[in-house]
């Protein structure tokens, strides 16, 4: 099982990729655990929430993984919580750290902010989306993780996407 994570700032086109990904390679792919978390509290999320969505974003992909042919693509991984939960709080859990020096994916598609921001409930960062492209580069490199960038349009990005698939298949 070869695993593809797309990962990058809010807003820049990871869940249509990976859908269409998963369409592309006749697979499937896991959703973005925050979202169906996010909708279900009564609540302001708080840090700890960053925890929960960790540890069901880890088990929806290992249910997902069951089902899948040769190939999975996620919609974020635990980039997303420490890249986030650093910039928001100035720290990462343990648990979150430890977990991603344990997990194997084979590439990571790392989405770049040249897409027009659009409104959204869990969306809070119209406006430092390059700031934290940064922090996900930086991240990717510190864990020596091979990743591609992915930019400009729809068809632009699913193309670079799926060379970039092709050379790991």
């Amino acid at each position: 099982m070869k695993k593809i994570v797309i990962t990058g700032p809010e807003c820049t086109g990871k869940t249509t990729l990976t859908k269409a990904l998963a369409e592309h390679y006749q697979t499937h792919w896991v959703p973005e655990y925050a979202r169906e978390y996010l909708n279900s509290l009564n609540r302001k999320y708080e840090e700890k929430d960053l925890l929960e969505i960790a540890r069901g974003q880890l088990a929806l992909e290992r249910e997902i993984e069951r089902k899948s042919n040769h190939l999975l693509f996620c919609d974020t991984d635990l980039t997303v919580i420490k890249v986030w939960q650093e910039y928001k709080y100035g720290r990462c859990f343990d648990e979150v750290s430890e977990i991603m020096k344990s997990k194997n994916y084979q590439l990571h598609l790392l989405m770049t902010p040249d897409i027009p921001w659009e409104f959204d409930k869990q969306r809070e960062n119209p406006d430092n989306r390059k700031e934290l492209f940064d922090m996900y580069k930086s991240e990717l490199d510190q864990c020596k993780y091979k990743y591609q960038t992915i930019s400009g349009s729809f068809d632009s990005r699913l193309n670079a996407a799926i060379k970039a698939v092709d050379r790991i298949t």
